[in-house]
């Protein structure tokens, strides 16, 4: 990629220790789900998806703004390569939202800023880890968030209504302001420290949104056998403050066809119009018509609807009504591409319980496969 990008990765030499696979496809989600990463601070789920692909691959990089591009080269089953493959961009952005720590007050308490958008209902009385250096998880701290003002014993009855803005929050150390300091600075990451829990066929954790798009990658690229086109599968930075990463990268790559890949809402709880549930759990992988940022290609979500069909793999479709995903980089990229986004059902977005069917994301991983092996 020349000056937009430097190599990572000497295939013949490794930078860390070879790590062992997981025991097994899910323990790997577990874990990139449970590693921190909030836009700006990518390096440690960076470091880990790096540990994980760089025997999938042929060649790996990091552009200038921190995303990965993995490339795969055609290897087709019969014949010779095609002088001007088919490119293929795969964008799944790595970072979650989050907060960066804004004030540090007299008492030591920590004031937050954003980094993507929080529904404040889910705030309330959450463990945090604060990560002063996004390097190294042993300088970490632990830490209790709460919005500051009056408990539920002395407020009265309209203060009890307020929903607080972030801003309002506050994380408490447990030590004073002095070795908050010592410790702590403005634009430190912080993020939610919540458990993986299996329920049944379902699999909850807080950054499903978006590693569970990152597993979809990974998986779909270690499953391929043969395939014909050239993929550039790209981890990107910074989607969730605006598709920053995808942008840039995909104007280095100049792809033919882009596939974002991200969750979506799967709105089928009580309370709500089944005309709004968006996607259903347990009903495969929802190939998205359109959101906020892109509308689909039509031609690419009629090959994707077909290929689902032929090889009996669970589809839907669906339409977000507000909201992005990185296909709107992608089809915006130079010249533009044709593009579309492949979209793991989600419930409770963008809270600590985010949660996907195991048999879903299972599908999203091979529906891509599929596509990739079949596209020329």
């Amino acid at each position: 990629y020349g000056t937009a990008a430097r190599t990572f990765i000497d295939k013949s030499v490794t930078m860390h220790q070879k790590k062992e696979r997981p025991m097994s496809a899910l323990d790997l989600l577990k874990k990139l789900t449970t590693t921190p990463g909030v836009p700006g601070r990518e390096h440690r789920i960076r470091q880990l998806i790096l540990d994980e692909i760089e025997d999938i691959f042929d060649e790996i990089c990091i552009d200038s703004l921190g995303s990965i591009i993995a490339v795969k080269k055609p290897a087709p089953k019969k014949g010779k390569v095609a002088k001007n493959p088919l490119r293929i961009m795969l964008a799944a952005h790595m970072d979650q939202i989050g907060f960066l720590v804004s004030h540090i007050d007299d008492k030591g308490f920590l004031y937050l800023n954003p980094v993507g958008g929080f529904d404040t209902r889910n705030l309330f009385a959450r463990v945090v880890t604060v990560c002063p250096n996004p390097n190294d998880p042993s300088k970490d701290l632990t830490g209790i968030l709460n919005p500051s003002g009056k408990p539920i014993h002395v407020a009265s009855p309209e203060e009890r209504k307020r929903i607080p803005t972030v801003r309002e929050f506050i994380v408490d150390l447990g030590i004073d302001r002095k070795r908050v300091e010592k410790n702590v600075k403005i634009g430190d990451m912080v993020v939610i420290n919540a458990p993986v829990h299996y329920l049944g066929d379902l699999m909850v954790s807080q950054a499903m949104d978006n590693r569970a798009a990152c597993w979809i990658a990974i998986e779909a690229c270690r499953k391929l056998k043969n395939h014909s086109c050239e993929i550039h599968c790209v981890f990107t930075v910074q989607e969730e403050v605006g598709l920053r990463g995808a942008t840039a990268s995909s104007h280095t790559i100049q792809p033919d066809i882009g596939i974002g890949i991200d969750t979506t809402l799967a709105v089928d709880t009580p309370s709500v119009p089944a005309h709004e549930a968006c996607t259903r759990l347990g009903d495969g992988a929802a190939i998205t018509v359109m959101d906020s940022s892109a509308i689909g290609d039509y031609d690419l979500i009629e090959t994707f609807d077909a290929l689902g069909k032929k090889h009996k793999i669970k589809t839907q479709r669906s339409i977000l009504a507000a909201g992005g995903t990185d296909t709107g980089g992608l089809q915006r990229t130079a010249g533009g591409c044709r593009a579309m986004t492949l979209s793991c059902p989600t419930r409770y977005i963008h809270t600590v319980t985010e949660t996907i069917h195991t048999g879903d994301i299972k599908a999203c991983r091979d529906l891509l496969a599929t596509y990739l092996e079949s596209a020329k």
